[in-house]
Formats: C-alpha cells, structure tokens, sequence
C-alpha cells in the first residue's frame, strides 16, 4: 500500500490535490495563554472529486494534500491534528506522508484489534503524534492510551459524573487532554477551572461585551484611524497626525515603503511622503492590519491571523461573485471587530463611512455581498451542507470557492511563519 500511495502522489501535480481535497475546515487548539498550539484539519471531498484508488474519497484526498503539502503549509508551523478514518491506517495510507508536527486521530471504534495496535505503534515510531478522539469513560480504546500524545473531549463531560473517574484513568498515562467545542467563554472557563491545558474551538470569536456598550476609551484612537481610513480618497490633513500617535504603524508603514518592493533610492523617513508612494489602496491594507494587531495584543494571536485569512480569502474570491475585491477584503478584516473591541457590532458600524451594501452584510444580512462571508463562516463551523447551500444559491463554483480557501490559508501560514522567523 505504500508503494501505491507514494505513486499516486508522483502522478499528481499540486493543483490536482487541491482539486481532489475539496473543502478543508480547520479549527484551532489554543493552550491556556491564547496561543496557537495546533490546529485540527477536517477534510470533505467534494460529490464530484475522483475516486481514490482502492481508497475513499476522503482518505484520497488527505493523502493527496498531506504528501504534497505536509500540514505545515496550513498550520503555519503549528501541529496539524489530522481527522482520519481506521481505513486508512489499516490500510497503511500515512506510510508516504512525511509526520513532521503531525497528530492522527484514532476514532472511537468498538474494538482495538490486534492489528490496529500494531500499526499506531508503527505510526508512533515513525514519528506521527496519536490522540484519542472523543474518547470517554469505558472507552473500548483504553488499551491505546499507552501510546496516545492526547485525548480529546466533549466539554460536556465535565458535567457529567463520568468526569472524576476518566480523570482517575488519565491522570496515571502521558496523554494531555485537550477540551473539544469550545465556542464560548464560559466553556472555557468550565474547561480551565477544570485544570485542562488545551482548548479546541472558536471561543476567542465570540466576546464578552463590555457593561456600557461603547468602545472604550483606550481603543477610541483606533476607531478615529478606522473612520479615517474609509474615506475615499483619504484625507492626508487628518491621517497623517493620526498615524503618527500610533508607533506600530508608523513602523509598519515606513517599513514597508523602504522595502525592496518600494525600490526607493533614497530613505523615505517621512510619513506623508510614505503615504503618498504607497498609494490609497496599499496604506489601507497596512493601517487596517497594524490597527487589528493593537486592538488584539492582550487577546489570542489566532484572532487576527482569522481576520486576515477571512480578508485574503474574500478578496480573492470576489471575482466568483462578482463583488469588488478591495470591499471584500475590508468586510472580511471587519468581521472580527465586535471580539476585537468587545462591543456589539451594531455599536460599532455608525461611526464607519461603508456602503449601506456593506452595512447591512457586516450587520448578519444574507445578500450578495456577504454571501463569501457566510460561506467561509460555515466552513470554519465544520458546515458543508450550508458551504454548498449558499454556492448553490449565488451560482458560486464548489471547486473555485475549495480552492481559493485553501490558497488563502497557506499564504497566511507562509506569512506567520516569515514573520515568526524575522522576530515581528
């Protein structure tokens, strides 16, 4: 089996994984200080994907992306837990595929065969990570724990009175737990008084609002630079004190504009002349993620590289809806404000100078103009029903849509790694 996996992916080229993957949903793993621990990658094939040779569709398709790509390409060097079927380590599908920063989920199963314990603790020794997924008390997978890195639970169990006794059972193995849905504050709450270290979902998205309502007076600067930043054409008068008030900016900005990109022959030390070489467009993209970049630095780090993939990959696909790229991209950057400031965004939206098109997508409102927003949150929700409902409904091609996500991802791993490696 890994000789037909390892020609299979000779045969391939990587535009072809991509087609062949079909939707990718992932959803990140935070430890208890908010930051990236991994990431688990959920894989769909598409109805129409070709068939994998003597495999399903699924395991084709993660074997295609994996052997290409490796789950660096996604995670921006985090882990990538994988989310695989027991075909497809019965079937040796993971031989050809490089386990580097790689976790396989063993799913519930009614037995552990003689034979799937021999190949976890094959994989375990070629370096794969194993965790237990939705592992529970009587579990039929407890011979396993002795080669688990991590088991992962339902939030619900911590009510139920199954919770002391799997304690019991864990605490005597090396698995660290990790905390799955967690999509609210007070399940992270639950889940960290619980004393776990690792907490799956989308919590960070949703925010605690602050008691008054209105954006506190710390981060009244960024909404001025915010309004500012959505006049058309910009008013360098008025922005360019502004910029100057904020530090990270005037680095960002001045940076960027002696770049290489730039090709400048001379330092530019200036802001207004900086403002004036880059143009409009450029000084937005920059302003509005150096303002996004202070607006979350006490709050997980995963916030702002969503707001940035939602952006990349709005813009991008603003061409298969017909919707303008440079709209999309700050409807995507936007989406995440109400976590970012902690207010509603019904709070936030008067003060910005948007199109009412724009307004009214940003307010939840189901039109054209929101529909790549709507089918990019479904597909962070795991949602492929409702990923292929809106496509349907907006004439929006499954493949492009797939593939533009997927493309949006890695640019935005390859970017947090650029910026890991150069200390920013």
């Amino acid at each position: 089996m890994a000789d037909i996996v390892e020609s299979v992916a000779e045969e391939l080229r990587p535009e072809d994984a991509l087609r062949r993957v079909g939707y990718l949903a992932r959803q990140p793993i935070l430890d208890r200080r908010g930051t990236v621990f991994a990431y688990e990658l959920l894989f769909h094939p598409l109805a129409d994907a070709p068939p994998g040779i003597g495999l399903s569709r699924e395991s084709q398709g993660i074997l295609d992306v994996l052997s290409f790509f490796g789950v660096e390409r996604f995670t921006g060097g985090a882990w990538g837990f994988v989310n695989c079927d027991l075909e497809s380590i019965s079937q040796e599908l993971f031989e050809g595929v490089r386990p580097g920063m790689m976790v396989l989920e063993i799913p519930p199963c009614d037995e552990v065969t003689g034979s799937l314990m021999r190949e976890c603790s094959r994989l375990s020794e070629m370096g794969f990570g194993l965790a237990l997924r939705d592992y529970v008390l009587g579990d039929p997978r407890h011979s396993l724990l002795s080669l688990a890195h991590h088991v992962k639970i339902d939030i619900d169990i911590l009510e139920s009175l199954d919770w002391p006794k799997l304690c019991n059972e864990l605490c005597d193995t090396q698995a660290t737990v990790v905390a799955d849905n967690i999509h609210t504050h007070d399940a992270y709450r639950r889940a960290r008084a619980a004393g776990l270290k690792y907490f799956q979902g989308f919590y960070f998205c949703h925010p605690e609002l602050f008691p008054n309502g209105t954006v506190p007076a710390d981060r009244a600067h960024h909404m001025q630079l915010l309004r500012e930043l959505f006049k058309d054409p910009l008013e360098l008068k008025t922005l360019v004190p502004l910029v100057s008030r904020d530090p990270s900016l005037v680095l960002r900005v001045l940076r960027f504009v002696n770049s290489p990109m730039c090709a400048m022959q001379n330092p530019v030390t200036s802001i207004e002349s900086a403002l004036v070489i880059l143009g409009d467009r450029i000084f937005k993209r920059i302003a509005m993620l150096a303002v996004q970049s202070a607006l979350t630095q006490d709050q997980s780090p995963e916030l702002l590289r969503m707001s940035q993939t939602r952006a990349m990959f709005c813009a991008n696909a603003a061409m298969l809806a017909g919707l303008d790229p440079e709209e999309m991209y700050l409807l995507g950057m936007l989406s995440l404000l109400p976590a970012m400031l902690q207010v509603p965004m019904d709070t936030i939206l008067p003060g910005l100078p948007l199109r009412k098109e724009i307004h009214d997508a940003l307010s939840g409102g189901a039109s054209r103009h929101r529909c790549l927003l709507s089918w990019l949150e479904a597909l962070e929700s795991n949602d492929i029903a409702e990923c292929e409902a809106i496509a349907g409904h907006y004439g929006l091609s499954k493949n492009a849509m797939a593939e533009t996500y997927l493309n949006a991802l890695q640019e935005v791993a390859k970017e947090s790694v650029e910026s890991r490696g150069d200390g920013c």
